[in-house]
C-alpha cells in the first residue's frame, strides 16, 4: 500500500522539465525579458526581488532563471551576446528545448550583425527542430522597427526549416506580451515530440 501511495505521490508532483535559450545581441532585453519572466511567473520572485529593470546591464556569461507553468517546468540559460561569447552558444544547444531570440527593435545600425548571428545559429544541426520564438523587443519606444520589420529580416529563410517558428512584438521592461510569448513556448515545448522532457520531482 505504501509502494502504491508513495508512486502515486511521485506522478502528482512530477514536473516536465524544459531548458529554453535565450539569445540575441547584447542590449538586446535578454535579461530584462527573464526578468519579467521570472516576476510574472514566480509570484514570490516579484515582492523579493530588487532588481531595477532599466537597469540592467549586458550579461557576460550566464544568467539562469525557473518557472513552473502548470506541469511544466521551464529554466532558462540567458547568454551573453558581445561577439566574443557568441561562440559559447553552441555549448548548450544539445540540451535546450527551445531558443528565444531577442531582437532589439530600436537598433537598425546593428540588425545586419543580429541577424548574421541568427543565422549562424539557426543552421547548427544540434538546433533541428527546437521551437522559435523571436522577440522584437523595446516595442514602447517611439520610431521602433514593427514586428513586420523584424520578420522579414529574421521570420523567414531556410535555416528555420520544419519548426513552430513565432514573431511576436514585446516590451521586456513592461512585461507587455511576456506571457503570451512563454505560454507560446509552453505549448510549443510539450508537442515537439524530437525532444522530449525531462522528468524532475518538485524540489
Amino acid at each position: 500500500m505504501y509502494t502504491l501511495l508513495s508512486g502515486f505521490y511521485r506522478w502528482a508532483v512530477q514536473k516536465d522539465e524544459y531548458f529554453v535559450l535565450i539569445l540575441g545581441l547584447d542590449n538586446a532585453g535578454k535579461t530584462t525579458f527573464l526578468e519579467q519572466t521570472k516576476t510574472k511567473f514566480n509570484k514570490r520572485y516579484g515582492h523579493t526581488a530588487a532588481t531595477n529593470l532599466s537597469k540592467i546591464t549586458s550579461t557576460v556569461g550566464l544568467n539562469i532563471g525557473r518557472i513552473d507553468v502548470s506541469s511544466s517546468r521551464l529554466n532558462f540559460w540567458d547568454l551573453g551576446g558581445q561577439e566574443e561569447l557568441q561562440a559559447l552558444w553552441d555549448k548548450y544547444y544539445a540540451e535546450s528545448h527551445g531558443v528565444v531570440y531577442v531582437v532589439d527593435s530600436t537598433d537598425r545600425q546593428r540588425l545586419h550583425e543580429s541577424r548574421a548571428a541568427f543565422d549562424k545559429m539557426i543552421v547548427n544541426e544540434t538546433l533541428a527542430g527546437v521551437p522559435l520564438l523571436i522577440l522584437a523587443n523595446k516595442q514602447d519606444v517611439e520610431g521602433c522597427m514593427g514586428v513586420g520589420d523584424v520578420k522579414a529580416a529574421f521570420g523567414g529563410g531556410a535555416g528555420v526549416g520544419h519548426r513552430d517558428c513565432l514573431v511576436m512584438p514585446v516590451s521586456a521592461l513592461r512585461g507587455d506580451g511576456v506571457n503570451e510569448g512563454i505560454g507560446w513556448m509552453v505549448n510549443c515545448v510539450k508537442r515537439n515530440v524530437h525532444r522530449p522532457p525531462i522528468n524532475k520531482e518538485i524540489s
